[in-house]
Protein backbone atom coordinates (compact mmCIF):
# COMPACT_ATOMS: atom_id res chain seq x y z
CA UNK A 1 0.00 0.00 0.00
CA UNK A 2 1.55 3.26 -1.07
CA UNK A 3 2.68 6.08 1.22
CA UNK A 4 0.77 8.34 -1.14
CA UNK A 5 -2.78 7.69 -0.14
CA UNK A 6 -6.37 8.75 -0.22
CA UNK A 7 -9.07 7.97 2.25
CA UNK A 8 -12.69 7.34 1.76
CA UNK A 9 -15.07 6.00 4.36
CA UNK A 10 -15.22 2.21 4.61
CA UNK A 11 -17.71 0.06 2.82
CA UNK A 12 -21.19 -0.23 4.30
CA UNK A 13 -20.39 -3.43 6.18
CA UNK A 14 -17.44 -1.84 7.95
CA UNK A 15 -19.49 1.25 8.85
CA UNK A 16 -22.01 -1.08 10.49
CA UNK A 17 -19.15 -2.79 12.37
CA UNK A 18 -17.83 0.53 13.70
CA UNK A 19 -21.29 1.55 14.87
CA UNK A 20 -21.75 -1.78 16.59
CA UNK A 21 -18.45 -1.42 18.43
CA UNK A 22 -19.23 2.16 19.37
CA UNK A 23 -22.46 1.05 21.04
CA UNK A 24 -20.36 -0.54 23.80
CA UNK A 25 -19.09 2.90 24.91
CA UNK A 26 -19.51 3.95 28.54
CA UNK A 27 -18.45 6.88 30.70
CA UNK A 28 -15.24 8.68 29.65
CA UNK A 29 -12.24 9.46 31.86
CA UNK A 30 -8.93 11.25 31.48
CA UNK A 31 -6.29 9.07 29.82
CA UNK A 32 -3.07 8.22 31.64
CA UNK A 33 0.19 8.67 29.80
CA UNK A 34 1.59 5.31 28.64
CA UNK A 35 5.05 6.25 29.86
CA UNK A 36 3.73 6.84 33.37
CA UNK A 37 2.44 3.30 33.94
CA UNK A 38 4.36 0.58 35.73
CA UNK A 39 4.44 -1.40 32.48
CA UNK A 40 3.76 -0.16 28.97
CA UNK A 41 0.09 -0.34 28.04
CA UNK A 42 -1.19 -1.69 24.76
CA UNK A 43 -1.91 0.06 21.52
CA UNK A 44 -4.15 -1.88 19.16
CA UNK A 45 -3.34 -5.21 20.78
CA UNK A 46 -4.57 -7.57 23.43
CA UNK A 47 -3.52 -6.55 26.92
CA UNK A 48 -5.39 -4.16 29.18
CA UNK A 49 -3.62 -1.15 30.77
CA UNK A 50 -1.27 -2.05 33.60
CA UNK A 51 -3.22 0.18 35.99
CA UNK A 52 -6.42 -1.34 37.45
CA UNK A 53 -9.58 -0.44 35.55
CA UNK A 54 -12.02 1.56 37.73
CA UNK A 55 -15.52 0.28 38.17
CA UNK A 56 -17.45 0.98 34.97
CA UNK A 57 -15.27 1.89 32.01
CA UNK A 58 -12.49 4.20 30.88
CA UNK A 59 -11.35 5.86 27.67
CA UNK A 60 -7.65 6.23 26.80
CA UNK A 61 -7.14 8.53 23.82
CA UNK A 62 -4.13 10.00 22.01
CA UNK A 63 -3.85 12.30 19.01
CA UNK A 64 -0.69 12.93 17.01
CA UNK A 65 0.15 15.45 14.30
CA UNK A 66 3.20 16.25 12.18
CA UNK A 67 3.66 18.69 9.30
CA UNK A 68 6.46 19.85 6.98
CA UNK A 69 6.33 22.94 4.76
CA UNK A 70 9.10 23.94 2.34
CA UNK A 71 9.56 27.01 0.14
CA UNK A 72 12.14 28.43 -2.26
CA UNK A 73 13.58 26.20 -4.97
CA UNK A 74 11.50 23.31 -3.64
CA UNK A 75 8.02 24.08 -2.33
CA UNK A 76 5.49 21.74 -0.80
CA UNK A 77 3.51 20.69 2.24
CA UNK A 78 3.03 17.32 3.90
CA UNK A 79 0.82 16.49 6.88
CA UNK A 80 0.37 13.26 8.85
CA UNK A 81 -1.98 12.65 11.76
CA UNK A 82 -3.56 9.90 13.85
CA UNK A 83 -6.23 9.50 16.53
CA UNK A 84 -6.20 6.34 18.68
CA UNK A 85 -9.07 5.83 21.16
CA UNK A 86 -9.16 2.74 23.41
CA UNK A 87 -12.20 1.90 25.53
CA UNK A 88 -11.49 -0.38 28.48
CA UNK A 89 -14.30 -2.18 30.29
CA UNK A 90 -14.41 -5.10 32.69
CA UNK A 91 -14.95 -7.70 29.92
CA UNK A 92 -14.18 -5.80 26.70
CA UNK A 93 -11.27 -3.82 25.29
CA UNK A 94 -12.28 -1.84 22.20
CA UNK A 95 -10.13 0.38 19.99
CA UNK A 96 -10.84 2.86 17.20
CA UNK A 97 -8.06 4.29 15.04
CA UNK A 98 -8.15 6.95 12.32
CA UNK A 99 -5.03 8.12 10.47
CA UNK A 100 -4.32 10.25 7.43
CA UNK A 101 -1.42 11.46 5.32
CA UNK A 102 -1.26 13.87 2.40
CA UNK A 103 1.43 15.73 0.47
CA UNK A 104 1.24 18.62 -2.01
CA UNK A 105 4.09 19.76 -4.26
CA UNK A 106 4.47 23.03 -6.12
CA UNK A 107 5.65 22.39 -9.68
CA UNK A 108 6.94 24.58 -12.50
CA UNK A 109 4.55 24.47 -15.48
CA UNK A 110 7.31 25.47 -17.94
CA UNK A 111 5.65 28.75 -18.91
CA UNK A 112 6.80 30.78 -15.93
CA UNK A 113 3.86 29.82 -13.75
CA UNK A 114 3.69 27.37 -10.87
CA UNK A 115 0.86 25.22 -9.59
CA UNK A 116 0.27 22.88 -6.67
CA UNK A 117 -0.50 19.20 -7.18
CA UNK A 118 -1.44 16.46 -4.73
CA UNK A 119 1.18 13.70 -4.77
CA UNK A 120 0.12 11.67 -1.73
CA UNK A 121 -3.22 11.07 -0.08
CA UNK A 122 -4.06 8.17 2.20
CA UNK A 123 -6.60 7.69 4.97
CA UNK A 124 -7.32 4.64 7.08
CA UNK A 125 -9.87 3.70 9.73
CA UNK A 126 -10.20 0.61 11.91
CA UNK A 127 -12.43 -0.66 14.71
CA UNK A 128 -11.61 -3.54 17.01
CA UNK A 129 -13.51 -5.34 19.77
CA UNK A 130 -11.60 -7.74 22.02
CA UNK A 131 -13.34 -9.93 24.60
CA UNK A 132 -11.21 -10.69 27.65
CA UNK A 133 -10.99 -14.41 28.33
CA UNK A 134 -10.57 -15.95 31.78
CA UNK A 135 -6.78 -16.12 31.58
CA UNK A 136 -5.01 -12.78 32.00
CA UNK A 137 -3.76 -11.24 28.72
CA UNK A 138 -5.78 -13.53 26.44
CA UNK A 139 -8.44 -12.19 24.05
CA UNK A 140 -10.89 -13.17 21.34
CA UNK A 141 -11.20 -10.29 18.87
CA UNK A 142 -13.10 -8.93 15.89
CA UNK A 143 -11.27 -6.40 13.68
CA UNK A 144 -12.49 -4.37 10.71
CA UNK A 145 -10.29 -1.95 8.75
CA UNK A 146 -10.39 0.14 5.58
CA UNK A 147 -7.64 2.02 3.72
CA UNK A 148 -8.20 4.46 0.87
CA UNK A 149 -5.00 5.32 -1.01
CA UNK A 150 -5.38 7.52 -4.08
CA UNK A 151 -1.88 6.84 -5.39
CA UNK A 152 -1.30 3.36 -4.01
CA UNK A 153 -1.08 -0.06 -5.61
CA UNK A 154 -4.50 -0.68 -4.00
CA UNK A 155 -6.67 2.43 -4.07
CA UNK A 156 -9.06 0.77 -1.61
CA UNK A 157 -8.37 -2.15 0.73
CA UNK A 158 -10.85 -3.43 3.32
CA UNK A 159 -10.58 -6.42 5.63
CA UNK A 160 -12.54 -8.14 8.37
CA UNK A 161 -10.95 -10.73 10.66
CA UNK A 162 -11.58 -12.66 13.86
CA UNK A 163 -9.09 -14.49 16.00
CA UNK A 164 -7.23 -15.07 19.23
CA UNK A 165 -4.62 -12.91 20.92
CA UNK A 166 -2.29 -13.55 23.84
CA UNK A 167 0.46 -11.77 25.73
CA UNK A 168 3.57 -13.91 25.33
CA UNK A 169 5.82 -11.74 27.52
CA UNK A 170 5.06 -9.29 30.30
CA UNK A 171 7.87 -7.75 32.31
CA UNK A 172 8.14 -4.50 34.20
CA UNK A 173 9.69 -2.70 31.23
CA UNK A 174 8.43 -4.65 28.19
CA UNK A 175 5.56 -6.63 26.70
CA UNK A 176 5.15 -8.84 23.62
CA UNK A 177 1.68 -9.59 22.19
CA UNK A 178 0.65 -11.76 19.26
CA UNK A 179 -2.60 -12.34 17.34
CA UNK A 180 -3.73 -14.83 14.71
CA UNK A 181 -6.99 -15.62 12.95
CA UNK A 182 -8.87 -15.97 9.64
CA UNK A 183 -10.57 -13.19 7.72
CA UNK A 184 -11.78 -11.82 4.41
CA UNK A 185 -10.59 -8.89 2.28
CA UNK A 186 -11.80 -6.75 -0.62
CA UNK A 187 -9.39 -4.62 -2.66
CA UNK A 188 -9.45 -2.37 -5.73
CA UNK A 189 -6.13 -1.99 -7.59
CA UNK A 190 -4.86 1.19 -9.23
CA UNK A 191 -5.76 -0.37 -12.60
CA UNK A 192 -9.38 -0.81 -11.52
CA UNK A 193 -9.20 -4.54 -10.88
CA UNK A 194 -11.24 -6.00 -8.02
CA UNK A 195 -9.86 -8.68 -5.72
CA UNK A 196 -11.49 -10.43 -2.77
CA UNK A 197 -11.16 -13.65 -0.85
CA UNK A 198 -10.13 -15.35 2.37
CA UNK A 199 -7.05 -14.41 4.39
CA UNK A 200 -5.04 -15.60 7.37
CA UNK A 201 -3.89 -12.70 9.56
CA UNK A 202 -1.02 -12.65 12.03
CA UNK A 203 0.24 -9.72 14.08
CA UNK A 204 2.80 -9.00 16.79
CA UNK A 205 3.79 -6.03 18.92
CA UNK A 206 6.78 -5.29 21.14
CA UNK A 207 6.59 -2.46 23.68
CA UNK A 208 9.79 -1.63 25.56
CA UNK A 209 10.31 1.12 28.13
CA UNK A 210 13.85 2.21 27.33
CA UNK A 211 13.96 4.73 30.20
CA UNK A 212 11.47 6.54 32.47
CA UNK A 213 10.98 9.09 29.70
CA UNK A 214 11.32 6.99 26.51
CA UNK A 215 9.49 4.02 24.99
CA UNK A 216 10.20 1.89 21.92
CA UNK A 217 7.50 0.09 19.90
CA UNK A 218 7.65 -2.40 17.02
CA UNK A 219 4.47 -3.65 15.35
CA UNK A 220 4.03 -6.04 12.42
CA UNK A 221 0.85 -7.38 10.79
CA UNK A 222 0.58 -9.74 7.82
CA UNK A 223 -2.53 -10.80 5.85
CA UNK A 224 -1.98 -13.76 3.56
CA UNK A 225 -4.57 -14.22 0.80
CA UNK A 226 -4.82 -16.43 -2.26
CA UNK A 227 -3.27 -13.89 -4.64
CA UNK A 228 -1.50 -11.35 -2.42
CA UNK A 229 0.28 -10.96 0.90
CA UNK A 230 -0.34 -7.57 2.53
CA UNK A 231 1.95 -6.52 5.38
CA UNK A 232 2.43 -3.39 7.49
CA UNK A 233 5.26 -2.67 9.94
CA UNK A 234 6.07 0.34 12.12
CA UNK A 235 9.06 1.12 14.30
CA UNK A 236 8.75 4.08 16.67
CA UNK A 237 10.50 5.79 19.57
CA UNK A 238 8.54 8.13 21.86
CA UNK A 239 10.03 10.57 24.38
CA UNK A 240 8.08 12.25 27.14
CA UNK A 241 7.85 16.05 27.11
CA UNK A 242 5.41 16.47 30.01
CA UNK A 243 2.49 14.65 31.61
CA UNK A 244 0.35 14.69 28.45
CA UNK A 245 2.74 15.41 25.56
CA UNK A 246 5.25 13.18 23.77
CA UNK A 247 7.53 13.47 20.75
CA UNK A 248 7.41 10.45 18.44
CA UNK A 249 9.81 9.44 15.65
CA UNK A 250 8.55 6.60 13.46
CA UNK A 251 9.38 4.60 10.35
CA UNK A 252 6.63 2.56 8.66
CA UNK A 253 6.57 0.27 5.64
CA UNK A 254 3.65 -1.17 3.68
CA UNK A 255 4.16 -4.07 1.26
CA UNK A 256 2.03 -5.98 -1.25
CA UNK A 257 3.49 -8.94 -3.12
CA UNK A 258 1.11 -8.61 -6.10
CA UNK A 259 0.93 -5.08 -7.58
CA UNK A 260 0.40 -3.53 -11.05
CA UNK A 261 3.50 -3.26 -13.24
CA UNK A 262 3.87 0.51 -12.80
CA UNK A 263 3.71 0.32 -8.99
CA UNK A 264 6.38 -0.61 -6.45
CA UNK A 265 5.81 -3.37 -3.91
CA UNK A 266 6.93 -1.39 -0.87
CA UNK A 267 6.15 2.13 0.31
CA UNK A 268 7.78 3.70 3.35
CA UNK A 269 7.15 6.76 5.48
CA UNK A 270 9.39 8.47 8.04
CA UNK A 271 7.69 10.90 10.42
CA UNK A 272 8.26 13.09 13.46
CA UNK A 273 5.05 13.95 15.32
CA UNK A 274 3.77 15.45 18.56
CA UNK A 275 1.46 13.13 20.52
CA UNK A 276 -1.11 14.46 22.99
CA UNK A 277 -2.82 12.06 25.42
CA UNK A 278 -6.14 12.87 27.04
Amino acid sequence: MAHTAAVQMPMKSFSILALALASAAGSAAAAPDDLGDTAPSSSYFTQAPSKPIPEGSNWYTSAELGAISTSGNTSGTSVTGKVDARHEMSNWSNEYIFSGYFKEDEIDNGDGTRSRTRSAQRYSVSAKAAYKLLQDGKRAFLLGSHVSDKFGAYTRYSSLSVGYGTQMLRREDRTVDVEIGPGVFHGVTSEGGVESGLTVRGAAQLRWRVSPSAAFSQTVSVERGTSNMHSVAETSLSTKINGTMQMKAAFSARNDTNVPDEKKNTDTQTSLTLVYSF
